[in-house]
């Protein structure tokens, strides 16, 4: 069953996917925050050069399978696949969205 998910979530998936990063500014708001490993990016500059860093390292895809809402954000658990140690593994992203754009995202 697909999952229906807002449209800046799916654009966030197809940017992780390999799409353009030319998609980021129609998926985040400007000052948007993203949490990976450890590190917080902000603003369209540092969560592109996320980005870019995370394909340099390694080649994956990332497939959402399920989503629910917790503590007002929509939490997307994925299953991420690629050439790196432990692949594959599942990943909760747990977007926040302010106006049809995502503000906030941790991975985790």
């Amino acid at each position: 069953m697909p999952l229906h998910l807002p449209a800046p979530v799916v654009a966030y998936f197809a940017l992780s996917n390999g799409s353009s990063a030319n998609q980021l500014a129609d998926c985040f708001t400007p000052d948007a925050i993203v949490r990976d490993e450890g590190r917080t990016h902000q603003g369209h500059p540092a969560i592109e050069s996320w980005q870019r860093e995370a394909r340099s390292k390694f080649t994956y895809s990332v497939e959402p399978i399920s989503a629910h809402q917790a503590a007002g954000r929509l939490v997307v658990t994925a299953t991420v696949t690629g050439n790196f140690p432990g692949s594959p593994v599942q990943l909760d992203h747990a977007f926040q969205l302010m106006n049809g754009k995502i503000q906030s995202l941790e991975i985790g």
